[in-house]
């Protein structure tokens, strides 16, 4: 009977020891075969289009861009890519980025070797994976109301203790429609002051400082 293919694998991460702890690892599986390796996310792209892997490992600090942004390139062109990110940050913004990029599973660093290889398997075969607590903050942040991209320029400078006339000069509006971003603000993220807002904000990846 003819021997089942390897699922190929392509490894996104800039430091070597990392690439080369997981490499190792997964070779050691029947079933598993790592074809190509990456140090940054324009590396990643071009590894990508050359050897087609059946599943990507994409590590969300790269050093040129970051590991949403090299996905969406990669789906750009083939938007039946598989990729599982591998990442420390696991807020909820960073969490919906990501699934809004177009990937198939989200996975800590922290990750068990066993469940690892179970999610490759799993996304390899079409399903995605999320683990429980991924799965809940994504269904956490979906059931809230988007900041606007004026709401965060405004909530960007209220985590950094800027006054109302201060925001309003920095972005050269009026003070009272900076009263009424900051009330959104505070409707929209469940808070009952601009204090919470900004630890909120933080906690959720929201605002990176």
């Amino acid at each position: 009977m003819k021997a089942s293919r390897k699922i190929r694998l392509l490894l996104v991460d800039d430091h070597f020891i990392v690439r080369m702890g997981l490499a190792g690892s997964l070779n050691q599986e029947a079933d598993m075969q790592v074809v190509a390796e990456a140090s940054d996310g324009a590396e990643a792209v071009a590894l990508f289009a050359k050897h087609k892997p059946d599943v990507t490992l994409m590590d969300g600090r790269l050093p040129d861009i970051h590991g949403t942004e090299a996905i969406t390139r990669i789906r750009s062109t083939a938007p039946d890519a598989r990729i599982i990110l591998l990442s420390i940050d696991e807020t909820e913004e960073d969490i919906a980025r990501a699934v809004a990029a177009g990937i198939q599973g989200y996975l800590p660093k922290s990750i068990a070797r066993a469940e690892l290889l179970d999610a490759i398997r799993n996304v390899h075969r079409g399903a995605a994976y999320f683990p429980a607590t991924i799965a809940q903050r994504i269904a956490a942040r979906g059931h809230r109301s988007a900041l606007s991209q004026r709401e965060l320029e405004v909530l960007r400078l209220v985590v950094q203790g800027r006054a109302n006339k201060q925001i309003a000069d920095t972005l050269g509006i009026a003070e009272i429609t900076v009263k009424v971003h900051v009330s959104h603000i505070l409707e929209k993220l469940d808070v009952p002051d601009r204090t919470r807002a900004a630890t909120l904000a933080i906690e959720r990846g929201l605002i990176r400082i």
